[in-house]
């Protein structure tokens, strides 16, 4: 039986399971999509599932407020079976999610219950996880919370910053959210209760939450720094004598170099290479961005910056918190 699908997403992680859907046997009725947005110079920022709908002839509902009364009504219009959800960007009312025959599915990047939220990608390297995976689960008014209806894992590598898992990811919904849909569309889907008692949130990240954690593990200070990149990028103050060098920094290794003091004290050996002392031992910097400068490797930045032994990076207050 084909189904007639309404698609709810917004950006590039939606992007991949959008195109997907059209590659099925059911028909891609509408696209529900934020409002444009318009940058500096008034010019409107690029909407890659727009797009992709006009490409398609689909049409295509960017209302402001998706359980707006008149939005409900146009929703209607559509005479959908399912609606597919994937990072949309607004909660779904009760009575939005009772339009289509079948209900409404979301795609959410975690392995469900860990991790509810707006940012589990982020929240998962963050908290020096091993595997992830996506959820498809069907929305119920609780964020996150309703049965599930699918569910695929993956390692999460080694140096994976939380861009780069977030496209492998959005690749490995593709299949498995198309899966769901045939599986709602034959009747044989399987519904798994989600356990209450397994339950991690991830809330949405603020700009301040990409500081650098030097007071933790050498190891989650490395995952702190991949899981923050691209956004909100891994932001740290070093106190060199009277001057503030404030700078990004990109990558990390643990390391066994001794580093006297407290965590985010600066050990300098041979003007080559930089370490900095943590909760457990030490982590060498391997590659940084000085504010207002291209990327660099410690060794560029000690040759054009007078930093010397014993001095401090900045330990923020608190980090992200679930």
């Amino acid at each position: 039986m084909s189904l007639r699908l309404v698609m709810l997403g917004t950006g590039s992680f939606a992007l991949s399971t959008f195109q997907g859907l059209y590659e099925t046997s059911h028909e891609v009725v509408g696209l529900v999509t934020q409002p444009d947005r318009t940058g500096r110079g008034h010019h409107n920022h690029v909407n890659p599932m727009k797009e992709l709908a006009t490409e398609h002839g689909t049409p295509v509902f960017q209302p402001a407020k998706a359980n707006a009364l008149e939005s409900l009504e146009r929703l209607r219009e559509f005479n959908a079976d399912l609606f597919v959800t994937a990072a949309y960007g607004q909660i779904l009312s009760a009575e939005l999610l009772s339009i289509p025959r079948l209900g409404a599915i979301n795609v959410h990047a975690s392995l469900l219950p860990k991790y509810r939220g707006a940012a589990p990608i982020q929240f998962a390297i963050i908290n020096g996880e091993t595997e992830t995976g996506i959820t498809i689960f069907r929305i119920e008014p609780k964020l996150d919370a309703g049965p599930i209806l699918g569910v695929v894992k993956t390692e999460i590598g080694e140096k994976e910053t939380y861009g780069e898992l977030q496209d492998r990811l959005a690749e490995l919904a593709v299949p498995l959210t198309c899966q769901v849909v045939d599986d709602l569309a034959s009747g044989t889907a399987q519904e798994l209760i989600q356990d209450a008692s397994l339950v991690t949130k991830a809330p949405r990240l603020q700009k301040t939450d990409g500081t650098v954690p030097w007071n933790k593990s050498s190891r989650l200070v490395g995952c702190h720094i991949r899981g923050v990149q691209p956004w909100p990028k891994p932001s740290t103050v070093l106190h060199s004598g009277d001057a503030t060098i404030r700078m990004l920094v990109l990558d990390v290794e643990s390391s066994d170099q001794p580093v006297a003091g407290e965590p985010g004290t600066v050990e300098v050996v041979d003007r080559k290479r930089l370490f900095v002392k943590t909760e457990d031992g030490s982590v060498e910097l391997l590659s940084v961005q000085p504010e207002g400068k291209r990327p660099m490797t410690a060794a560029e930045l000690l040759n054009g910056k007078a930093i010397s032994t014993g001095d401090r990076f900045e330990i923020p207050a608190a980090g992200p918190n679930p």
